[in-house]
């Protein structure tokens, strides 16, 4: 197949893709009502039901003296401006003695104030562009592919998954989207670039865009299934997004795998490609408390914070010391410090905003950075060899073992949760556990108004159902993996072969490869052979 046939599959497959999102978006999505500038809190243009809110300016503790309450005024109930100050307004003042008010009628519905929640998806945005691009660098021949096909991917990703999850959770036939929807596309996101890593280096962009179109459907209703019939709680996404997109990707790459990959060469780090990874591992690494607190909130968000910082530290600890115990010659892998300093995130994920306690979270870093190492020196090449699953970047013992990890601490921490512990702030966690009817649901409504009826689980419950939905996502995972590998060897899915393999030439114009090069072609002449310049081949 010449590369004209090949690119034209490339663009045909992404502008068909892109007009029929385009479309989706024109029939389907809308502005959330919070965002919609009719209903703009501080107009009379709010259309629907209203209620009343008071904004309180309480006077601030004078310090030193030096206290500016200058601004205390802007709020003035007599200052139909709140920015405006009133004229003759003394602007200095001294002394701050009586709180003011302004009220104002507002639409009922929740306000999402797009400030409490943009950073952390903007830390979350960082990973999936730059932490997951790069920390995929680290093969010699395929940097281009590892870096661009990821920019790729997740640009693609995000369009679709606003739209499955809008689709699965209509509101009057449409999907509503606000900056949660960005945050939720960015974890879609995630699932596919996982499985990006199992397969890297060896499936073309044709079938990477059919993965990613294919896989998205598939986490999207398994998430539907969990978390809306199940009512699982798994903040970071370590069972519903990590597991999920190891075991997708380690299924597709036994499918598609082929003796060619066992013969090529071309697999491989050198120094340089190494040092570009770790600059993916340290994003990964200091952003990973964003991930897993993103979608939380007030002590709930506080925890997760705090629970994944304690256990990405253990983690990267105790990675170094096992990594330099088990080595030959007591020397660090670089791939060890790569990853497995970063499972850590991954296996606090489910309980990350549970009471799993400061030491609770570091043990689970701890084990989770034994867990990865071991994986990569013993489980990794037994599944090459045994089992013919070839995992490139070893996501089995990133995101998978430490996602399977993460969701059998998630049910420990579920079944000893409690009221004397979480107060009633335990039905927000869970809500299934929140009584179906009666008096005592009517007084957790007093204190916490957002709670629904639930079904009355006992904590034991709660963790069988949190180990039923780590099941259910392995076996959604590893079907719609093996069904999609097939789909992928179709031959118009263009298949990398032989010296194509793990290699950016087939794909993408490379800068040593300039004009007035002496090119050669290397191979049997056939299309799977590749020209290269002369003064690479000597």
């Amino acid at each position: 197949m010449s590369l004209s046939t090949k690119r034209a599959k490339l663009s045909s497959l992404l502008l068909f893709f892109q007009v029929f999102f385009l479309v989706l978006f024109a029939v389907f999505v809308r502005y959330d009502p919070n965002l919609d500038a009719v209903n703009h809190p501080w107009s009379d243009k709010g259309k629907g039901e209203t209620s009343q809110i008071r904004l309180v300016a309480v006077p601030e503790v004078q310090v030193l003296g030096q206290n500016d309450t200058s601004n205390l005024s802007n709020l003035s109930s007599t200052n139909p401006d709140p920015v405006a100050e009133p004229a003759g307004y003394e602007a200095k003042k001294k002394h701050a003695t009586t709180p003011t008010t302004k009220e104002w009628n507002v639409p009922t519905f929740d306000r999402i104030n797009v400030a409490s929640f943009y950073p952390m998806f903007q830390d979350v945005h960082v990973m999936i562009f730059i932490g997951f691009g790069f920390l995929m660098t680290f093969l010699k021949r395929y940097g281009f592919g590892s870096i661009g096909l990821n920019f790729l991917l997740a640009a693609f990703v995000i369009q679709w998954a606003i739209l499955m999850n809008g689709f699965l959770n209509l509101e009057d036939g449409k999907i509503l989207i606000n900056i949660k929807s960005l945050i939720a596309a960015d974890f879609g996101a995630a699932v596919v670039l996982i499985t990006f890593g199992a397969v890297l280096g060896k499936a073309s962009p044709v079938q990477l865009i059919i993965v990613a179109f294919l896989e998205i459907i598939c986490s999207s209703v398994n998430e539907y299934i969990c978390v809306h019939h199940l009512k699982v709680a798994d903040v970071g996404g370590s069972m519903l997004i990590h597991a999920f997109g190891a075991y997708f990707g380690l299924a597709l790459a036994r499918v598609i795998y082929s003796r060619d990959i066992e013969d090529s060469t071309k697999e491989g780090s050198n120094y340089h490609s190494d040092l570009f990874s770790m600059i993916g591992t340290i994003f990964l690494w200091l952003y990973w408390p964003s991930f897993n607190a993103a979608l939380a909130t007030g002590d709930d968000q506080h925890r997760a914070v705090i629970n994944t910082y304690l256990s990405l530290a253990a983690c990267c600890v105790v990675t170094f010391a096992v990594s330099n115990a088990i080595n030959k010659g007591g020397k660090l892998d670089m791939v060890h410090i790569q990853n497995s300093t970063l499972a850590g995130g991954v296996a606090i994920g489910t309980s990350a905003d549970m009471m799993v306690e400061p030491w609770g979270a570091i043990i689970i870093g701890s084990v989770a950075g034994l867990l990865s190492v071991i994986g990569f020196t013993y489980i990794t090449p037994f599944l090459y060899k045994r089992a013919k699953i070839h995992d490139t970047c070893g996501v089995n013992n990133l995101h998978g073992m430490p996602g399977i990890l993460a969701g059998i601490a998630g049910a420990i921490t579920a079944a000893i949760a409690s009221t004397d512990k979480y107060g009633k702030s335990l039905y927000e966690l869970f809500p299934a556990r929140a009584p179906a009817n009666g008096t005592e649901l009517a007084d957790i409504q007093s204190s916490l108004s957002g709670i629904e009826p639930g079904e009355g689980r006992s904590g034991v419950e709660q963790a069988g159902y949190q180990l039923l939905a780590l099941v259910i996502t392995l076996s959604f995972a590893m079907v719609g993996g093996t069904i999609t590998g097939f789909i992928l060897r179709i031959p118009f899915c263009n298949q990398p072969q032989s010296n194509n393999l793990f290699e950016d030439n087939p794909w993408w114009s490379l800068p040593d490869a300039e004009e007035g090069d002496v090119l050669v072609r290397m191979g049997d002449g056939s299309e799977n052979s590749r020209e290269m310049p002369l003064k690479e081949k000597i």
